[in-house]
This record gives structure tokens, sequence and C-alpha cells, in this order.
């Protein structure tokens, strides 16, 4: 469903194919425009029907004009089938482990019966410890170590320990295992082409500053703020909005920027190969946005998103007590905190960051992900050669 869910499974995906050059991987992901984010060779794409989310655990279909149920069904019968067809030696599920209202229960049943091994990926930070023991409550956590033989941590236990934080109970702790943050790298060999080069860091007499709220589907009141911050300060600047910015917002903004002289782009194909050639980004608490802006030593202020979840607010805080970014939440953002956020970032050095950042970070979570996932496919009974499947959320 999110941008950052399929963009960090790719990243996965082609890790494993570097690890293992025959292996055949097919990824499912409702996200639209999914091409653009260049898919790496061995990959196929199973395109199921979007769902949007109405709050925590309630969707609905994002185009289809059916129900909830229906959409649902539809996606979990195409899971199913793609399992029974493909007959995937393994499979990584993202985030939810039972897919969005159990719609890959399905699914996993035939896994099990062909003797195909399971694994579920998690970023560092789920939620608050009230809303994940709501989410896992009952007998969520059992059925999770019976179904699946390794949970990867996507962060690292020293910055976030979420065994300690939503308790797992023993069974849940013995199966997981901490990759370190997973970062999109640029791989020309499967680049697509970027229809727009990445800013000269030479020759630049004026400060470059960069907003990017993600995939955009709430990023407007952070760009239109930054947009008038930056106006007048001396200070180039680029926002890029994101694919799922409405194309209401998208008019506005455009003509915003055009008016304060500042570069506008709609979605730029790896976007983090610019982080290492601005002065200073401006963003939401993704994530992806995070991990590679840390793993380039950008300067970054960050406004995360606080509703529906507060995944973005805990991921910032932890990493703002490390001093590693500054964090503006939404209560606290106006023209001038924002004025003074980006002219504090800009006045720290790249060393000085990588610094801090060199203790407590390991950005290799996909190269480890995919050595586990390999381990895993040699344990499997369906067939000798490697397959796998990857499902993004």
């Amino acid at each position: 469903m999110g941008l950052g869910h399929t963009r960090r499974n790719l990243a996965i995906a082609a890790a494993v194919v570097e690890r293992d050059p025959g292996a055949a991987i097919l990824l499912a992901t409702g996200i639209e425009d999914f091409g653009k984010l260049g898919i790496p060779p061995n990959v196929g794409v199973l395109k199921l029907p979007a769902l949007r989310k109405l709050e925590n655990g309630r969707y609905a279909a994002r185009r289809l004009p059916i129900s909830a149920e229906d959409v649902l069904a539809l996606r979990g019968a195409l899971l199913k089938s793609a399992v029974d067809s493909f007959r995937p030696d393994v499979l990584l599920a993202d985030k939810h482990p039972f897919g969005a209202a159990g719609e890959l229960t399905p699914a996993l049943d035939s896994l099990r019966a062909i003797g195909a091994r399971t694994a579920l990926g998690l970023r560092d930070i789920l939620d608050s410890q009230r809303v994940v023991a709501k989410e896992w409550s009952g007998d969520q956590e059992s059925r999770v170590s019976e179904v699946y033989d390794r949970i990867f941590v996507y962060g690292s236990r020293a910055v976030f320990d979420p065994i300690a934080e939503y308790q797992f109970p023993k069974a849940l702790a013995e199966l997981t295992h901490f990759c370190g943050y997973v970062v999109n790298r640029v791989r020309k060999v499967w680049r697509i082409g970027d229809a727009f080069p990445a800013p000269e860091p030479e020759g630049r007499s004026r400060p470059l500053v960069l907003a990017t709220p993600g995939g955009g589907e709430d990023g407007f009141p952070l760009l239109d703020l930054f947009i008038r911050a930056v106006a007048g300060t001396g200070w180039d600047a680029i926002i890029v909005t994101g694919p799922d910015t409405t194309a209401a917002n998208r008019i506005i903004l455009r003509g915003l920027a055009e008016e304060a002289g500042i570069t506008f782009r709609t979605f730029v194909p790896y976007l983090a190969a610019w982080f290492s050639r601005v002065d200073a980004l401006v963003s939401m608490g993704g994530y992806n946005t995070l991990a590679e802006a840390l793993s380039t030593g950008t300067p970054t202020v960050c406004v995360p998103r606080t509703e529906p979840r507060v995944e973005q607010l805990l991921r910032a805080e932890a990493f703002g007590r490390l001093g590693l970014l500054q964090v503006l939440k939404p209560s606290d953002l106006t023209l001038e905190s924002l004025q003074a956020a980006i002219a504090r970032a800009l006045r720290l050095s790249r060393a000085e960051l990588s610094g801090r950042v060199s203790g407590s970070f390991r950005f290799e979570g996909a190269a480890e992900a995919a050595l586990q996932l390999v381990a895993l496919a040699d344990r499997s009974s369906v067939r000798p050669e490697v397959s796998l499947e990857v499902l993004a959320e």
C-alpha cells in the first residue's frame, strides 16, 4: 500500500538476486506505477487491486467501486493462486503477518502444505505499545510463531528494541533476527533512466534544501509551509511532492513553488541519490527516507506523522535522542520554527553526523535479509531450485 514498503522489498529482492543469480522472485504489491521504481532482474510483479487505509485495521478499495470485503477477498484469492502456481520456496510477508484483514491466510495455508518456508519482515518501530498490544492480542502472537520460521527486524537493537518494547514472548523472540537498516542502493545495471539529474554540489553559492513527504498522500501542509518558510531566505530549494499527492494539491503546490522560485517535482526515481548532493533535507518520518538520509550523513529536519499511527514520531524521537536529526512535531510546526530548524541543519557537517551514525547503525539490512532468505530456501522441500515470493504491504 505504501511506496516505502515496496521500495524496501525491491531492495531486498535485488540483494537476493546478487547473492543467488538463479533466484526467481515474485513481488506482490498494490502500489501504482511500480515500474518507475526500477525492477531488478529475475523479478516479476503481481499487481494487486490497491487498498487505502481508513484507520488502523480498516481498509477500502482505492479504485474499484466494490466493498472492502470484496476487494480483500479478491486480493486473498490472487495471493493464494500465486502460491499455488508459482510454488515459492520462501515467502517474505511485509509488516502484516496475515495480510490486510487476514487476506494472506489462505496463501499461508497453501505454503505450509507444499513445505515452503516463511519469513515476516518488520520495520524497526511498529507503533505505540498500546496499539501493538491490541493488534497482536489474543492468539496472534502464537499464530505468528506457528506460521513463520523467521522474523526480520529492519533496524538496530541498540537504537530501538521491539522485543523489549513490545514484550515479545519467548517463542517470537527466538525467531527474531536484527538485519540492520534497509536502504535502496542505486544499481545502474537496471536503471530505467532518471529524467531529473541530481543537483550538482559544486559551484553553488547558496545552500540547497530538499523537501519531500515520501509518498505524499498527507504531505501538503508540510510542503505548503516549507515553500513559505524558504521564500526570501537566500536558500535554494527543491520540493518533491510524491506520487500520491492529489491532483488538486499538486496544482496548488506547483503554482506556489514557481512563484517562490523553487524547483518542483512530483516524483523522482532514486530520490535518495540526491540526498548526498543537498545541504539539508526536510521530510516526514518515513522509514526509508530517514534511513537513507542517515546513511548519507544528510542534515535532516523531520516533521513526523502522528496519526493514525505514532510510528514515525517514535522513530524520529529515537534518532533525535542520538543527535542525528531535528524533530518538529506537527503541533510545534510554524513558519518560524521550520525556518530556525533548517538554519540549524545547514550549520551541521556531514562528517559530524556520519561519525554519530557509525556507532549504532548498520545499513546492510537488504543483504542480511537476502542471506537469511537464501538459507531458508535451502531448507525448503518444495523443489531444489530457489525462488522467492515477497508480499509488500
